[in-house]
């Protein structure tokens, strides 16, 4: 399990698919609500001057010596919905995310969010 406290001393190193192909750098972790874990990264990605920043789950995820390695392809992440790099999460784009990666979504019984930034 990895622990949010734990993967931020990860930020700005590679993010890699699980055959090692570079994704791009580690930004920020966001948390469940429900659980306070880890369960989603965003990754910078993009040209310089272009840089977005995309979401692709934490679970299975391992931690390398330089390296987050996410259990799924390069190309599918790449698809996923993005956000600019000084944006936030707009709550109605969370459950494309997820539909994105075939997870599961269940808002709080208030509608309350599901991903929280730490």
């Amino acid at each position: 399990m990895i622990h949010s406290a734990d993967i931020r001393e990860w930020r700005n190193h590679d993010v890699v698919d699980r055959k090692g192909h570079k994704i791009g750098a580690l930004e920020a972790i966001y948390v469940d609500t429900t659980t306070d874990e880890p369960a989603m990264a965003t990754v910078r990605t993009g040209l310089p001057t272009r840089q977005r920043l995309i979401f692709v789950p934490l679970d299975e995820a391992i931690l390398g010596p330089d390296y987050v390695k996410v259990a799924y392809s390069k190309g599918l992440v790449k698809k996923v919905p993005s956000i600019g790099t000084d944006d936030i999460l707009p709550a109605e784009q969370e459950e494309a995310i997820f539909k994105h990666y075939d997870m599961a979504y269940q808002p709080g019984a208030g509608g309350e969010r599901k991903l929280a930034r730490r």
